[in-house]
């Protein structure tokens, strides 16, 4: 049956399963073809903890949403237009975030009694009419995919079964228009020492693809045009795959080796598998045995004249303190990438939350501050990357990269840039004495600064002349000799926070297309999307609201005071409950409105838009019910 495909201008899809049902590999490959198409994207996997929860369960509910459009795509959508659940569990997990009027696929070989037991339903909702509200599509995927693999014999039935997750992506494929080439060639590429479990695969595939084209239940396909984006060469990346990249790029910048040292940690790990395939670019990697062992390596690296990487989320965070700090005292360039997680402790480990900031300006002992940048966006961590390089390499300290789950899982186009866009990162190290003793004898001061960034020498451990003491004992002032001296403690306390404060960081640029918005809404980190998307509906309805974002959290760009007095009210949205609007206030003396969530998904635009149409009628006059005057 040949269908006429009808056009959209966006579609959000929702795929979701049991932990093995392979959701988050569909959603992957439609994720892929979908950029192969042009479309600008975005997407949210959600996945449970457990290794395996029990089968056909809530908690073992894993999802994937993908958000596709003919336009610029800012966050992964509010709610899906069509949910795919391949169990009941599927289906109870996600039915309230499916509007009315949505399509739901459902797996119908799987609602069978026991299924439907194990999460409470006493009826079928197939059956009871609780589903009339929605377009719902019922396919027995499981079945008709054993039926299509009828002919690979040497394959169990559980086998033929697993694919039923290709039957899903073929059948989405075919109603939404999408090639199928880039699934193909990476199930050859996985499977190629497997060769029935790829033509099972690739026959699954097909299956759902034909299905769609012959059934009459899905009589009408769509088609979503490529998106405007500026020319060049793209390719989908996750968050922790450009965090990879970008210190990849910055070590060639730089002429510095990359040296990671790592303990696995969720949702951090990924950065670890990324560079570990990499050494080919003077890239390595070891993967310690627990999060102090990392960053002492790291930090290790960093002492020889390497460039000193360490990974983990935030309860590694904590483990790592005490090196940390022994960098802040040591004045070595080392970057830590912290990909946090809901907390406290071990907390939500596959859910996403903003909530180490804190943490990362002031968990250490003493006075030791640190710099510290976020990335907006997956493909924005490939440049904050290179930006976190730049600080610790030309001030000698160490930096925190703010990421998070939701960008570290989460995906969308990037513009593949020319080398010679990449910044420069020039590295000097020290090779000679830089000072003279009170004999006229050439010595070395390891902390005689530089007058513009305060920054000590960097001297490579064996060169000649150039021997000098480390460790975490404070250091006298340019010999870098054990003190205890309370005017020269002091005095490094000052210069190491006069250097932090000092580092040039850009000017925070705001986005007030009126010049005069009654609100400024301020975010960081993963808010942007989410923000940028509820700023666009909220002036689309008449309300002049300005916007601004920042990446760099330590030092603030020196006009934030400046902005945030420009406006009668400043709305910051967190995922925790207010930890910059804190520092904000602190700082600047001026009233925050904090918009917290701390639920391990990332903000709705529908959520935003209520907050900042909140804040811009709290600043206008109301009118009297009984004479109509203002007051």
């Amino acid at each position: 049956m040949t269908t006429t495909p009808a056009q959209l201008d966006k579609v959000v899809i929702r795929f979701a399963g049991d932990s093995g049902d392979g959701m988050q590999l569909t959603g992957d490959r439609f994720t892929s073809d979908t950029a192969a198409l042009g479309n600008d994207l975005s997407t949210l996997p959600n996945f449970p903890a457990e290794i395996r929860a029990p089968q056909g369960t809530l908690p073992g509910v894993s999802s994937f949403q993908l958000h596709f459009a003919d336009h610029d795509v800012l966050t992964p959508g509010d709610s899906p237009d069509v949910l795919v659940a391949m169990n009941p569990a599927a289906l109870k997990a996600n039915l309230a975030d499916v509007p009315r009027g949505a399509t739901i696929i459902v797996n119908t070989d799987e609602f069978s009694k026991r299924n439907l037991s194990k999460v409470g339903y006493t009826v079928s909702p197939l059956e009871d009419g609780s589903l009339e509200s929605w377009q719902v599509k019922p396919v027995a995927l499981t079945s008709i995919t054993v039926e299509a693999l009828a002919e690979f014999d040497g394959l169990t039935r559980k086998e033929k079964e697993r694919a039923k997750n290709m039957f899903a992506l073929g059948l989405l494929s075919w109603m939404f228009s999408r090639t199928t080439a880039g699934t193909e060639a990476f199930l050859k590429s996985k499977f190629a020492d497997q060769p029935e479990i790829l033509a099972a695969n690739l026959a699954a595939l097909y299956a759902g693809l034909h299905y769609g084209e012959t059934t009459e239940e899905f009589a009408v396909r769509y088609e979503v045009a490529p998106a405007a984006m500026p020319p060049g060469t793209y390719r989908n990346i996750t968050g922790n795959t450009a965090l990879a990249y970008g210190f990849i790029a910055a070590s060639h910048r730089s002429g510095l080796p990359l040296v990671l040292g790592s303990y696995p940690i969720t949702p951090a790990s990924d950065i670890l598998h990324v560079l570990s395939s990499q050494k080919r670019h003077n890239v390595m990697t070891l993967q310690a045995e627990d999060e102090i062992a990392g960053i002492g390596m790291a930090l290790g690296a960093a002492f020889g004249g390497a460039l000193g990487l360490t990974t983990t989320s935030g309860p590694g965070v904590a483990l790592k303190s005490e090196t940390i700090g022994l960098a802040v005292s040591l004045e070595l360039p080392l970057v830590i990438v912290d990909v946090q997680r809901g907390g406290p402790s071990t907390g939500l480990p596959t859910k996403t939350e903003q909530s180490d900031l804190l943490q990362a300006m002031f968990g250490r002992n003493g006075e030791s501050p640190v710099p510290i940048v976020a990335p907006q966006s997956p493909a924005d961590c490939f440049d904050i990357a290179l930006e976190a390089v730049r600080m610790a390499t030309v001030y000698r300290t160490p930096v925190f990269v703010l990421s998070d789950g939701y960008l570290a899982n989460g995906s969308e186009p990037w513009r593949i840039p020319a080398v010679s866009e990449l910044p420069d990162i020039p590295v000097d190290f020290t090779t000679e004495p830089n000072a003279q003793d009170d004999d006229g004898n050439a010595v070395f001061h390891p902390y005689l600064r530089d007058s513009e960034t305060l920054a000590r020498p960097w001297a490579v451990p064996g060169t000649p002349g150039l021997e000098h003491r480390i460790g975490g004992i404070e250091k006298a002032n340019l010999t870098g000799n054990i003190s205890y001296d309370p005017d020269n403690h002091d005095l490094m306390v000052r210069l190491r926070a006069e250097k932090v404060a000092g580092i040039e960081v850009p000017d925070l640029e705001v986005d007030d297309p009126s010049g005069s918005a009654d609100v400024l809404v301020l975010g960081w980190g993963s808010t942007y999307g989410p923000i940028a998307a509820a700023t666009r509906e909220t002036r689309s309805l008449g309300m002049r609201v300005a916007r601004a974002h920042l990446r760099h959290l330590n030092p603030f760009p020196a006009n934030l005071g400046e902005v945030l007095r420009a406006y009668p009210r400043v709305v910051v949205p967190e995922m925790n409950t207010g930890q910059l609007a804190l520092l904000l206030r602190a700082a600047y003396l001026v009233d925050i409105q904090s918009v917290t969530q701390v639920r391990g998904l990332p903000f709705t635009t529908a959520e935003l838009v209520q907050a900042l149409t909140t804040a811009v009628d709290a600043g206008r006059p109301s009118v009297s019910a009984t004479n109509g005057a203002t007051r």
